[in-house]
């Protein structure tokens, strides 16, 4: 987990009522959560719109990304 993480825990659980049981689940895959959230993401139809070519980026530079990420036709 991230550090720190343990104290922060313990002072959101103090703010419960007594009478909450409080669970902390950790997920096994958490280490892979971003890299499996951007698989389905680019998945997406609508996603595909916004990829980028390694010959578009070498062409156009890195601004590309802002392009195709943030002025989608």
């Amino acid at each position: 987990m991230y550090p720190c993480i343990t104290g922060r825990m313990r002072k959101i659980t103090a703010l419960a009522p007594s009478t909450v049981e409080v669970k902390i689940i950790v997920a096994l895959e958490h280490r892979y959560s971003v890299w499996m959230g951007g698989s389905i993401l680019a998945l997406l139809s609508t996603f595909q719109q916004m990829w980028i070519s390694k010959q578009d980026y070498n062409e156009f530079s890195p601004s590309i990304v802002h392009h195709k990420c943030f002025y989608v036709d």
